[in-house]
């Protein structure tokens, strides 16, 4: 190393260090090696007809690593059961000898995948949300969220704990919830969605007090024909300490009213959902402070295109990097409504520090003009150097799973094929954001091209 630059590093301290990695030159980046060490199915399931499935708490996630142990929750169908609340989850864990299954709720039924956190101490914690119906209802009604504490010592029963919530919120089925965790300071979070007017929210400390809870109340929609919150679903959400960082895409009914009616004239449905503005909001410390105001990342509002959030990672500093997709317009509505518009997909990121956006990136795009492989889903994984690389599927002649560095200025590094014999086409990572460790092993849980109906996992190790 430089003698200057070596003097400069021990004056500033780790964190110059911590950015130095992230920003590794394009030759080092090319020197990633990329070996698939598993591919398996895990579990088959039957469809439930409720309108979710296992891969419906995209933002959260129901995959974790502790050490060289991988834990993963799963969906069931519980037969004669009527929807929406037929189905329970279970617990997996994945050692040396294969996959075990450890736990299955028998006693709640439930509509939604059950996401999972890991904590410092070794402990995995699995978000339920029970309903509180009679088996013979079908339909909806209400539910009482839980939070099941499965101990590091697998001689230990688990334990079934109960959020202090602020207030008796009236939880349903649909919880649309999101939990999190810091793996390093032994915290956590959980969201859970209330109608269309917000979330509330509960956060437990390391020494495990419910030290904060309170509601997110979701941005206001002034601009529409009928002003009206705009609720914030699929959040990928991060955790550092106290420190808690959302970031989300609108769900909301069609707002505008000509399309709204176009899209009955198409569909024959009264219903049809937005997910085409992105949000984010943070708070420094939730036992003390509120949420600070929402900022737009992006939006396709205008030609009635399509967001979709990928993924959030945190800088060691603080600063987060949030990752998603982006779909120009909607190819139904174009001819009536904005015939001159172009079609483009495209994937990007930025940087969002104190609040404050900084310059947006397109990583990979896709236009009229200049077809290209257009990128479907995406997500980060940082290495144990603190390089941070962005694992994604691409659809097309020469499609399939990639990966590459995310350098620090917002540029790729060189992309690797993952030989994967099965694309991930959606999928879930173990990842910081629900307490596990950078590692060079990058595990994914989700579905991948020419099966139906199971979920499948992957380790693949990165050198």
């Amino acid at each position: 190393m430089n003698p200057k630059l070596a003097a400069l590093l021990q004056v500033l301290g780790v964190r110059l260090v911590q950015v130095v990695l992230i920003g590794v030159t394009a030759s080092a980046a090319a020197e990633l090696k990329v070996d698939v060490e598993v591919e398996e199915e895990l579990y088959r399931y039957v469809p439930a007809n409720n309108g979710a499935g296992p891969m419906w708490c995209a933002g959260s996630t129901t995959l974790a690593r502790i050490g060289d142990a991988v834990y993963a929750t799963g969906l069931e169908t519980i037969p004669d059961a009527k929807p929406l609340n037929n189905c329970r989850w279970v617990l997996w864990r994945r050692d040396r000898d294969g996959w075990k299954r450890l736990y299955a709720d028998a006693t709640g039924r439930t509509r939604e995948p059950s996401p999972l956190v890991v904590t410092p101490d070794g402990s995995v914690l699995v978000s339920g949300n029970p309903t509180l119906s009679p088996p013979e209802r079908e339909g909806g009604g209400p539910a009482r969220p839980e939070v099941m504490r499965f101990p590091a010592s697998q001689d230990a029963p688990p334990e079934r704990w109960l959020p202090e919530w602020q207030g008796q919120p009236k939880f349903t089925e649909h919880s649309y919830r999101s939990f999190t965790a810091d793996g390093r300071h032994g915290t956590w979070m959980l969201f859970q969605n209330i109608d269309y007017t917000h979330a509330e929210w509960v956060f437990r400390d390391a020494e495990g007090r419910w030290a904060g809870r309170g509601r997110l109340e979701w941005p206001w929609g002034a601009e529409y024909a009928k002003p009206q919150p705009i609720r914030t679903c699929y959040p990928s959400v991060g955790l550092n300490g106290r420190m808690v960082h959302f970031f989300g895409v609108s769900d909301i009914l069609e707002p505008n009213p000509a399309w709204r009616s176009f899209k009955k004239e198409l569909t024959g449905k009264e219903w049809d959902y937005d997910f085409r503005r992105l949000f984010y909001t943070w708070n420094p410390d939730v036992t003390r402070e509120g949420f600070r105001p929402w900022v737009e990342v992006a939006s396709r509002e205008a030609t009635a295109g399509g967001v979709s959030p990928c993924d959030l990672w945190i800088e060691p500093g603080g600063a987060v990097h949030v990752l998603w997709t982006e779909r120009a317009l909607d190819e139904r509505l174009r001819s009536r409504f904005f015939p001159e518009a172009k079609q483009s997909h495209s994937l990007r990121h930025v940087r969002i520090d104190g609040g404050r956006l900084g310059e947006r990136h397109t990583l990979a795009e896709s236009t009229e003009a200049k077809p290209a492989p257009v990128v479907n889903a995406a997500r980060f994984h940082p290495l144990q150097d603190g390089r941070l690389l962005v694992f994604s599927h691409v659809s097309g002649p020469d499609g399939g799973n990639r990966i590459a560095e995310l350098k620090q200025d917002g540029t790729w590094g060189p992309t690797v094929a993952v030989p994967l014999t099965r694309p991930f086409t959606s999928f879930f990572t173990a990842t910081p954001r629900a307490g596990t460790q950078p590692s060079e092993y990058l595990d994914l849980i989700g579905t991948v091209s020419g099966s139906e109906h199971a979920i499948h996992y992957a380790r693949i190790r990165v050198r």
